[in-house]
């Protein structure tokens, strides 16, 4: 855990907002390459990117803070609630916020949704690799006490107290990366528009899930019935999935059909 990474003259710059830069250059990166092979313009991706990342830091951070209102605001001064840098953003909030970015731009642009998603997915993917490592220097989303020996420890005066945790973060990391791929892989295979989509909110809600087993920084209003709040949303999230494949690959057969 090292919070900041460096300073300009007096200005602390945190590890959390340099991984959150280095992630949106690498999913930007990769999705204008990606966008090449089903032409799509560069400049396009770029452009819907740049609302996508507003619309995600707006999102994750008002779910954030109305989850954690009680906890870590009420008692503060209202402009913390504006602190993105201090940390504190939630993935789901982030991921509907982006979304509905996405789709009131391109919509408006009259762009292929869809299949601008799919060259998106991927991409997304790969910006949460850098994201949970800009957790972990953070200090944030920390794992129970464990005995393992790849458990980590945070300073003494951290919420756990230095003792031996889970690197939730870096189980996270992997497991975005290993989705990163499989969803690389198979655009290039994909039968229909939005599939790549619908294959990235299965397979993270999934993920997600596994890597929330190892959490150990929730207060106990935030489980319900042995979940998590975000194991929860991943059922929502699986099952939007799930409905999005149904419908688009339903959508599809029928444009065949007519042909």
């Amino acid at each position: 855990m090292h919070p900041i990474a460096f300073h300009l003259g007096s200005l602390p710059v945190r590890w959390y907002g340099v991984m959150m830069a280095l992630g949106f250059f690498a999913g930007l990166w990769t999705a204008t390459r990606r966008a090449r092979r089903v032409n799509i313009s560069g400049d396009l991706i770029a452009d819907v990117t740049l609302w996508l990342m507003l619309g995600s830091i707006v999102g994750a951070r008002f779910v954030y803070v109305t989850t954690y209102w009680k906890q870590e605001f009420a008692d503060k001064p209202f402009r913390e609630v504006f602190m993105v840098q201090h940390g504190g953003l939630v993935f789901y909030g982030g991921l509907i916020g982006a979304s509905l970015a996405g789709i009131i731009y391109l919509s408006r642009k009259k762009q292929p949704l869809w299949k601008i998603a799919d060259v998106l997915a991927p991409s997304i993917a790969l910006g949460s690799v850098f994201g949970r490592i800009g957790c972990l220097m953070n200090g944030c989303c920390y794992g129970y006490k464990c005995d393992l020996p790849w458990a980590i420890h945070f300073p003494a005066d951290h919420e756990t107290a230095g003792a031996a945790v889970h690197p939730v973060q870096i189980y996270d990391s992997l497991l975005n990366l290993i989705l990163y791929f499989a969803l690389a892989w198979w655009f290039r295979r994909k039968q229909f528009d939005g599939q790549i989509f619908a294959v990235y909110l299965m397979g993270y809600a999934i993920f997600r899930s596994i890597a929330e087993h190892f959490r150990g920084d929730y207060p106990a209003d935030h489980i319900h019935g042995g979940l998590t709040s975000a194991q929860v949303l991943s059922v929502i999230i699986f099952s939007a999935g799930a409905a999005l494949w149904v419908w688009r690959s339903r959508a599809a057969r029928k444009t065949e059909d007519r042909k």
